[in-house]
Order: structure tokens, then C-alpha cells, then sequence
């Protein structure tokens, strides 16, 4: 199958590591990667004025590159990740070169990331969430019906076993970490565990978090994302890596029910404990595979019990390790992909 990719490939990428993925299920893969084209990591409030004043100008060139390659690489299926600079009018010429048009989205709200992912989810023959409630939502909103749920996986070229070299144990290491961005639910619950455990060493890594008021986390604050190499190093220097999720935002029925650390956690060989729902317990064993905890009252109870309890702390890693090498690789989840893209030339 010849596919033309679009999204972005910087290491550690999601995107990314899917694309390779379905590379390595033998499909033909050629890349619009939009970083590129668009600038989307200014920091200073001068260059974000700029950012957005060029914004439509690298929009256009980033959907021209798209239909140029178009022309050249002949894909069968056009695959976009996210998408959230894609015009339907791009989709449309796609179309008209008789290609299969296909997202996957990966957030839980479609309409948080600006008005091209609505004006253009109709138009895709086949879309791919990641979240279970993303089905009903892209049907209740947009009349979708053609959406497949399909997880988030680890992706072996990034999250894997690494020997750890003293200065990265004196950096990374700590009893706890957090890896994610800011939100208040977050910012409450690891408040609640620094407050009820003070003496734990605890290092939040992640965007936003200067975003936070507690006093308590401050000194755990590392105020910036860690990614690729370093986020699997830091994974691996965590005697405990916090799953806590991500809670409802406006255009969604529902908070985050997993993630992708749901999977890069044990993937990356890491002790992995997670807040416990209905969905995030059907893929790792609770207590065999991975530690859980229902609200921060139970998550301050459960870090302390697997800090004092090491033996079956190592033991619950390596088991969760061997389930994600088993089930939970890009790899398997690209085979799942491809079979449902292949229905669509019937």
C-alpha cells in the first residue's frame, strides 16, 4: 500500500512512530511533516505575535506541499494525524486523484484545536480516535460513522531500555515523577501527595506547569517537557511513574480514560501506577502489571505502599514490561490500522 503521511516526526513523536511503524508492516510511506512548515514552538510573546501574523501564509504552503506530493508520490491513501492545519479543499483535490483519505486523532476534543478538524472530519472515508468516547462524540457533532477506536502504543525505537549513565540517575532520578502538561486536576492530586508526603522526592516534568499556584510543588517544578531519548531515561529513573488523566474539556463527553503513557510507561520498562477506570484496567493486570489508584486519597496510599514494598514493585514492572513487548507496540497497532484501510478498496 502506498501511503502519504502527514503530521509530525520529531523524535518521540506519536505520529511519527506510528508512520514508521506501518513502514515496517511493509507499506510504501512518503511524509508531509508539518513542522516543516509551521512554526509551532515560540515561547516569547514577540515571536508568538509574528507566529500568528504568518500563520495563514504557512498554513497555504503547508497544504500546497501536501497536493504537490500528491502529484509526484501517487498515494493510494492519504493519512493524516491530528490534522488540525489541514483545509478541506486539500482533501478535496486528494480526492479527486482517487485517493482514500483516512485520520487518526489522538485528543479528546475535536474542537479544541481551531475550526479545519471540524470543517474537515466529514470529508475523511475512514477516522481512527483514541478514545472510546471520541466514537459517539465524532458521530453526536459531525454524523461520523465510519470512526474505529484503536489505542495509543510505545514505539520500540524510542521507548525502550537504556543504560543509564550516573549524571542521567543524578538528573532524572527521584522517588515519583509526573510527565505531562499542567492541568488543574493534576496540579490538585500531586499537591495532595506532596502535602501528605512531603520527604518523597518528586519531579514534575511536562508543559504549562508554570501555570501552577501550590506552594508544595514548587520544588518539584522542572518547568520543561522531556522528550525522546530523555523521556524514556527519565521513565527509567522513576522508582514510580504517576499515570494521572487528563479530565473533560470543552468539546469532549469525557475526561481521558488512557493515554499514550498509558503504554510508553511499560514500554519504556518503567513501574507504572494509573488511575484506575474501566477502560485503563483491560490492559495491564491491576497489581500484577501495573499499580492503580481510584482519586488522590488512594494515589498517596498506593505510592507509599509500592515505595515500601520494592520486591513486588520490580516484580509488577518486569511483567508489565513483557505484556507491553506482547500487545502494546506501534508495530501491533499498525497491523490493526492496516487491516481496517484495506476495506476501503473493496
Amino acid at each position: 500500500m502506498r501511503i502519504l503521511t502527514v503530521g509530525p516526526l520529531w523524535r518521540g513523536s506519536n505520529a511519527g512512530g506510528l508512520f514508521r511503524a506501518m513502514s515496517r508492516q511493509g507499506s510504501l510511506i512518503e511524509v508531509i511533516d508539518e513542522f516543516y512548515y509551521i512554526s509551532l514552538q515560540t515561547k516569547t510573546k514577540v515571536t508568538k505575535v509574528f507566529e500568528r501574523l504568518i500563520r495563514p501564509r504557512q498554513v497555504a504552503e503547508y497544504n500546497m506541499a501536501i497536493t504537490k506530493k500528491i502529484d509526484i508520490f501517487r498515494p493510494q491513501v492519504v493519512f493524516v494525524y491530528k490534522g488540525a492545519f489541514i483545509l478541506p479543499e486539500t482533501l478535496h483535490y486528494a480526492r479527486k486523484q482517487n485517493c482514500k483519505l483516512v485520520l487518526f486523532y489522538p485528543d479528546v476534543s475535536m474542537t479544541a484545536h481551531g475550526p479545519n478538524i471540524p470543517n474537515a472530519i466529514p470529508l475523511y472515508d475512514l477516522v481512527f480516535t483514541t478514545k472510546t468516547f471520541g466514537i459517539t462524540d465524532m458521530k453526536t457533532k459531525f454524523g461520523v460513522k465510519n470512526a474505529q477506536f484503536i489505542p495509543h502504543g510505545f514505539d520500540p525505537e524510542i521507548h525502550r531500555t537504556i543504560n543509564i549513565a550516573p549524571e542521567d540517575k543524578q538528573n532524572f532520578g527521584c522517588d515519583v515523577s509526573f510527565i505531562g502538561t499542567w492541568s488543574p486536576k493534576k496540579e490538585q492530586w500531586l499537591t495532595a501527595l506532596k502535602e501528605a508526603s512531603p520527604n518523597i522526592n518528586l519531579k514534575i516534568w511536562g508543559e504549562q506547569w508554570f501555570k501552577a499556584s501550590s506552594e508544595a510543588l514548587k520544588p518539584c517544578l522542572q518547568y520543561t517537557a522531556i522528550l525522546g531519548d530523555l523521556y524514556a531515561v527519565a521513565i527509567q529513573c522513576s522508582t514510580i511513574n504517576l499515570g494521572i488523566l487528563s479530565e473533560q474539556v470543552s468539546g469532549s463527553s469525557s475526561g481521558d480514560l488512557i493515554t499514550s503513557r498509558t503504554f510508553h510507561i511499560p514500554g519504556a520498562s518503567g513501574f507504572m501506577l494509573h488511575e484506575r477506570n474501566e477502560e485503563s484496567v483491560l490492559y495491564f493486570d491491576e497489581n500484577k502489571e501495573a499499580g492503580f489508584f481510584s482519586g488522590p486519597e488512594e494515589m498517596v496510599k498506593q505510592v507509599n505502599y509500592f515505595l515500601q514494598n520494592p520486591a513486588q514493585r520490580e516484580q509488577i514492572r518486569q511483567a508489565g514490561y513483557q505484556r507491553a513487548l506482547r500487545d502494546h507496540s506501534l508495530d501491533e497497532r499498525a497491523k490493526t490500522v492496516l487491516g481496517y484501510i484495506q476495506p476501503l478498496f473493496r
